[in-house]
């Protein structure tokens, strides 16, 4: 869940707000960094790993640098290799040197034939010197605190710790956390491309790696090949409307697992949610299930429908029946990146961070408390957990980066895929990438769950194989489930 304060819902997903002029800089002293060698490793299972290195601040070169970890599994059809693939996962903060990785699994077998799968983690984030802004018992202490403002004290205790975390981040790493916007994430798949010597950039980018892929392409439109959007992010959307429309989904799609598992419905889980703020369930070890924990673990069962439903049968029922909180909070830690032994990854840290360089929320607070009263209306579950979602932004110590206009933009065509019933990322994001890429095919997947290559429908993943491979992008379709 990425937004109590902190990251918004979709693992996906980076608010996009006021455009301004991209400084500009001369080329020359990226020439260094362009000429650099790759000395790739095996790091087994038929992968290879390596390094590279990046400028710290395009837009003033020098040799401060952040180290980037990749990592390609290669062609194995040399003969009829097309080329190189880059993929993202999404997050912000998700890695794609692991996504990569199981590059057999997140694409098919035809792909992983033609095309060398290349993933790497972004600066600050997994393998590439990743920044950790709170400690594992701060981490603890921040996601799973209630961020439903029922009281004054609660909006004050809301803003104490928004403005603890903006502290906290402007510690680590000598002020590197203020390049790791998604900007300058999109120049650095810019010069892998060139140090692979590619003639164009190939791309698979899910959730938030729309948003990647889509200031990539208004970067360097004269690069883009083959783009696979999937999940689409809708990248002139006010953080406002943001959290609106996914807070809007994540209750849509809560509404369709209560009428087709039929166990528990939207009003009975919201009473137990309620129920939350005055009385946690309590574990043997004395952790608590609070409701912020409870609407992270439920939202994470809702990206899909296949596995999640069920899953999330069992752990209502054990919450709500049986007084278990084990499962719901196992959900939830699961989305937070936490392990067994309390320790998080950095991905709950960097996805705020990277969200705040993205970010530029001119709302004040009391606004954002007037929103609110909107969104508990139309989102009564999720829209009072999103309604301060990246508050910390607001007293954030750098400014947001400097982004290209994402109005209009001419490219090769581009495949854009959108699940009408998607939690994390509604489908009319997808309608709006659509008419940002004049060039595009809008793939509408009918049906729930997040994202659409790869799940299962043909209709879908036939439609990327055919543009993936042979170059044919069909006009828009629409696939059912």
């Amino acid at each position: 869940m990425s937004g109590k304060t902190r990251r918004n819902l979709a693992i996906t997903v980076s608010v996009i707000a006021t455009l301004i002029a991209v400084p500009s800089f001369s080329a020359s002293p990226l020439t260094a960094y362009q000429n650099q060698g790759l000395n790739w490793k095996s790091c087994g299972s038929g992968l290879e790993c390596t390094t590279f290195k990046v400028p710290l601040n395009y837009s003033a070169i020098s040799s401060k640098s952040f180290t980037l970890s990749v990592v390609r599994h290669k062609a194995t059809n040399t003969n009829q290799r097309i080329g190189t693939l880059f993929v993202n996962p999404g997050g912000p903060g998700g890695s794609a040197f692991d996504y990569a990785s199981a590059a057999t699994r997140i694409v098919s077998k035809k792909i992983a034939q033609r095309y060398d799968i290349v993933g790497f983690d972004p600066r600050g984030v997994g393998k590439s010197e990743p920044i950790r802004c709170l400690s594992d018992a701060e981490e603890d202490s921040y996601l799973s605190a209630d961020t439903a403002v029922l009281t004054k004290n609660d909006l004050n205790s809301l803003l104490s710790r928004a403005k603890f975390f903006a502290s906290k981040c402007a510690e680590p790493s000598n002020n590197k956390i203020a390049f790791v916007g998604t900007v300058d994430n999109a120049r650095d798949m810019e010069l892998l491309r060139q140090i692979l010597k590619e003639p164009r950039l190939n791309f698979l980018g899910k959730s938030y790696g729309t948003y990647l892929g889509t200031l990539y392409a208004a970067l360097y439109p004269t690069k883009v090949g083959r783009f696979v959007l999937d999940g689409a992010v809708d990248p002139n959307a006010s953080s406002g409307s943001q959290n609106l429309g996914q807070a809007i989904s994540f209750d849509k799609a809560l509404l369709d697992y209560q009428n087709k598992s039929k166990s528990f419905t939207q009003q009975k889980i919201l009473a137990f949610i309620n129920s939350l703020y005055s009385k946690p369930l309590q574990l043997p070890s004395g952790r608590k299930l609070t409701a912020s924990m409870a609407i992270v673990g439920i939202a994470a069962s809702l990206y899909d429908n296949a596995n999640g439903w069920p899953t999330l049968t069992s752990a209502l029922d054990a919450a709500i029946n049986k007084g278990d909180a084990r499962p719901l909070i196992d959900l939830s830690d699961i989305y937070n990146r936490r392990d067994a032994n309390g320790h998080y990854s950095n991905e709950n840290d960097i996805s705020q961070a990277i969200s705040c360089l993205d970010i530029s929320d001119t709302r004040s607070v009391s606004q954002m408390t007037s929103d609110g009263s909107v969104m508990k209306v139309r989102a009564p579950v999720f829209g009072p957990f999103l309604t301060y979602a990246g508050l910390a932004c607001k007293y954030w110590k750098y400014p947001p980066s400097a982004k290209p206009s994402t109005k209009s933009i001419l490219t090769n065509p581009i495949m854009i895929i959108g699940v009408t019933k998607d939690p994390a990322t509604p489908y009319s994001w997808a309608k709006k990438l659509h008419l940002v890429f004049k060039k595009s095919s809008l793939v509408t997947f009918v049906g729930e769950g997040h994202t659409g290559h790869n799940r299962g429908n043909k209709c879908v993943d036939i439609a990327v194989d055919s543009y993936l491979l042979q170059g044919i992008l069909t006009k828009s379709i629409t696939c059912t489930s």
